[in-house]
């Protein structure tokens, strides 16, 4: 159950960016500075936003509103799933929510889209054995699981604003990502064939901060892909930049890892899943030590926060939601044919 005093804080939060004078938009921060300051903002005002609860629907109604002020034309799906909770005991039952998923969108000049998705929910555990290793629950910040994939993605939306290009934009804030990918699948399940053909890539941002590297895995589609040529010249754009970046431009096999990604993939889309990470198969997002024994901080409490990724993975969050921008927003503009925002 959520305490009453965390949803009046996250309340009044909200209630403060309804209020913001516009004198406030006169010094904009860079794309990178409003990609981390979104992802503080998420990981400290809706900590435990799992599948269902109260304070999604609060975050799910805080990006609402984030994307509506960009000029995006936004809404609010609630669809109705299930999970099974296993007690001390032995004893499974299936445990019934309604999850809230966020979609903006801003048409181009043709039907064609690019469709940018990150979940916006944390960890919900499946288990009085998860709860009691805290795992998840109502404490869990969910800053690289999954803050930062939010907070880049309301700034390539706010890059993006205002612009018509030859292709349209497609926003979608996850619920009930984690660790069932059901928002993913209930979305895809919900378009049409229509938007289907139209869908020219699905970019998908997830876990980005604690992996020992940026990691882009593109996997093509089953029709002619358009934006290949674009996102094979990535490489070059990072090592120019100065990024570390982990490429992988042929990948033919579908993904053993964790990943909302995977039901576009298999339903054949062109899919650029955005992550951090090690290089090769391995699905740990860095080699095990003594501040990350289990090879990255997904779902636990105590590690994916703020207070934990700043001291031990020190100035990490600004680096990775700066070098996510410099590298996402040239491929939006050009895929999109949108003009460049300075």
């Amino acid at each position: 159950m959520c305490h009453p005093g965390r949803i009046k804080r996250a309340f009044m939060a909200l209630c403060v960016t309804l209020v913001l004078p516009q004198a406030a938009k006169a010094a904009l921060p860079s794309p990178g500075s409003f990609a981390e300051q979104q992802t503080r903002y998420i990981a400290t005002y809706f900590p435990g936003r799992m599948a269902g609860s109260p304070v999604e629907q609060m975050a799910a109604d805080y990006l609402h509103h984030q994307f509506e002020q960009l000029g995006y034309l936004s809404n609010l799906r609630a669809f109705n799933t299930r999970y099974r909770y296993s007690d001390s005991n032995g004893k499974a039952d299936w445990r019934r929510i309604t999850s809230t998923s966020v979609i903006a969108a801003n048409a181009g000049q043709s039907a064609d889209e690019i469709l940018v998705i990150a979940h916006a929910d944390t960890f919900l555990p499946h288990s009085d054995k998860e709860v009691n290793s805290n795992f998840g629950g109502l404490t869990l910040q969910g800053v690289d699981d999954n803050a930062a994939g939010v907070g880049i993605m309301l700034s390539l939306a706010r890059q993006m604003a205002g612009h018509h290009g030859k292709a349209g934009l497609r926003f979608v804030a996850l619920s009930a990502g984690e660790p069932d990918i059901q928002g993913a699948e209930d979305y895809l399940q919900r378009m049409t064939p229509y938007e289907r053909q139209h869908t020219l890539l699905v970019i998908n941002l997830d876990s980005l901060v604690a992996g020992q590297q940026l990691k882009m895995n593109f996997h093509p589609g089953a029709a002619e892909d358009r934006a290949a040529t674009d996102i094979k010249k990535m490489g070059a754009m990072a090592r120019k930049a100065g990024i570390g970046l982990l490429l992988n431009t042929v990948s033919a096999k579908v993904t053993e890892c964790p990943t909302n990604a995977l039901p576009f993939i298999q339903a054949g889309f062109s899919v650029l899943d955005v992550s951090s990470g090690m290089a090769g198969k391995d699905c740990r997002q860095r080699k095990t030590s003594r501040h990350f024994p289990l090879g990255g901080v997904r779902y636990q409490s105590q590690r994916d926060s703020l207070a934990y990724l700043d001291q031990h993975l020190s100035g990490q969050i600004t680096v990775r939601t700066r070098d996510s921008m410099r590298l996402l927003e040239p491929l939006l503009v050009n895929l999109t044919g949108h003009a460049a925002k300075i």
